[in-house]
């Protein structure tokens, strides 16, 4: 069994990763996606300069036990880490609840996660047609596309998310998207605007 998941950074306490819920929060390193305005780069690549030990984290969490509401699991991207079932797991079985961030694009391990999952905040860059223009990565809006449909499917409780860059998202972006949604029953997609970006969070 794979216990282990490459950590780019670590948030012993977050109040704004999980809306209403104190919580501790985990960067997984490497995301396949390249969008501009990523706030934190520093994650992007499979490897990291400065990588935190699975096993450290697991140990300061031991010390948290009934003072946190749950963990979650940020990035990068949290599902390209093949260990991270085993990961949830370990975190649930040591009683805290479960929040993910994904932007999707793993649809079959969001698959294999959503059971163990509390909450999911999915990041919707665009229109799904429009994505290659987000991403720089060829079939990336068809991965989203699957991935909230398997998380509308799954009654997990949710917030999509869209970062609003100005020199990406104009009206017309945003009405595409609206339209999308509209037809998925989509609900609760809340815009949020573009940040700066800064060298990573540890």
């Amino acid at each position: 069994m794979d216990n282990t998941i490459r950590v780019g950074g670590f948030e012993g306490l977050s109040l704004c990763d999980w809306p209403g819920e104190i919580v501790a929060t985990v960067f997984c390193q490497g995301c396949p996606w390249d969008c501009s305005y990523c706030h934190n780069p520093g994650l992007l690549p499979a490897v990291g300069e400065h990588e935190l030990s699975w096993q450290e984290i697991l140990a300061f969490l031991e010390t948290r036990r009934g003072l946190l509401d749950g963990v979650v699991f940020s990035g990068g991207e949290p599902t390209l880490q093949r260990g991270l079932a085993d990961a949830m797991a370990q975190v649930r079985a040591m009683g805290f609840r479960i929040g993910l961030h994904t932007g999707g694009a793993y649809p079959r391990r969001l698959a294999e996660v959503l059971p163990m999952v509390d909450w999911v905040g999915l990041d919707i860059k665009s229109a799904f047609a429009d994505y290659e223009r987000i991403t720089r990565v060829s079939g990336s809006g068809s991965k989203a596309r699957q991935s909230l449909e398997l998380l509308l499917a799954s009654h997990v409780d949710y917030e999509l998310r869209t970062t609003v860059s100005p020199d990406l998202f104009d009206a017309t972006a945003l009405a595409e998207l609206t339209e999308d949604l509209g037809r998925f029953g989509a609900k609760n997609h809340k815009l949020q605007e573009c940040r700066p970006v800064v060298s990573g969070r540890h």
